[in-house]
């Protein structure tokens, strides 16, 4: 276990820091690993790569029949409080989108929740230089359902943290896997032979968020 790494409920098995395995490569087992976070993925799930505008990984989403939900980590400082600090700025851009706010508790603390066109829940972890953030989203009837499929996620999710000094609140990089990452550009391909033929601009295989959207604001209020 990392030296000052930070207590959680102790009836919470994760998430973990990879030093907490005396060999990495056991960490890769029954996960996905995405670089800088290893996450198990259930049989139902399936996934959906968003993008940068330069067409760089910026998140995976895990879909599932209740919506969706993905998540990614931050460099942050060896002391606690993160979170905190972010969860009060998401709450005040969620505020300024017209969502209907509300701060719940959960198994780590404080979860921000937005609510106005479906529900968009941050769950937000503090490690050992990484904080943690988790966005669920999906419709009203199913997203306590979701929140619970998120947070069983992160209680097995490992951060790949890296020793590379990085200023708070870096995105840590998101890397997929070969496979997927061979999947992905053949779907590129395949939609832009498709555009192609029938005289019409290529879409994108993977999502891309709409400028101005919560999706957006938040990637600017985490510096990404």
């Amino acid at each position: 276990m990392a030296e000052g790494k930070p207590t959680i409920d102790p009836d919470v098995d994760g998430p973990f820091d990879i030093e907490d395995f005396d060999d990495p490569a056991q960490a890769e087992v029954a996960r996905l690993n995405l670089g800088s976070v290893l996450i198990p993925v259930q049989e139902t799930s399936q996934l959906q790569v968003e993008l940068t505008e330069a067409g760089v990984p910026s998140a995976v989403w895990l879909v599932t029949p209740s919506g969706r939900f993905t998540v990614a980590a931050y460099a942050a400082p060896k002391s606690t409080g993160l979170w905190r600090e972010v969860a009060t700025e998401l709450a005040d851009a969620l505020r300024k989108d017209n969502a209907k706010v509300s701060i719940e508790s959960g198994p780590w603390g404080r979860e921000v929740v937005g609510r106005g066109n479906g529900t968009v829940r941050f769950i937000g972890i503090d490690g050992y230089r990484w904080m943690i953030r988790c966005v669920v989203n999906g419709p009203d009837e199913t997203i306590d359902a979701l929140a619970e499929e998120a947070r069983k996620t992160l209680a097995d999710t490992v951060v790949r943290r890296g020793d590379t000094p990085l200023p708070v609140r870096t995105p840590l990089p998101v890397e997929l896997p070969e496979a997927i990452a061979a999947q992905l550009r053949a779907a590129q391909q395949a939609a832009a032979q498709q555009g192609g033929q029938e005289g019409e601009p290529p879409q994108p295989a993977a999502r891309r968020a709409a400028p101005g959207s919560a999706m957006q604001q938040l990637r600017t209020t985490m510096g990404g």
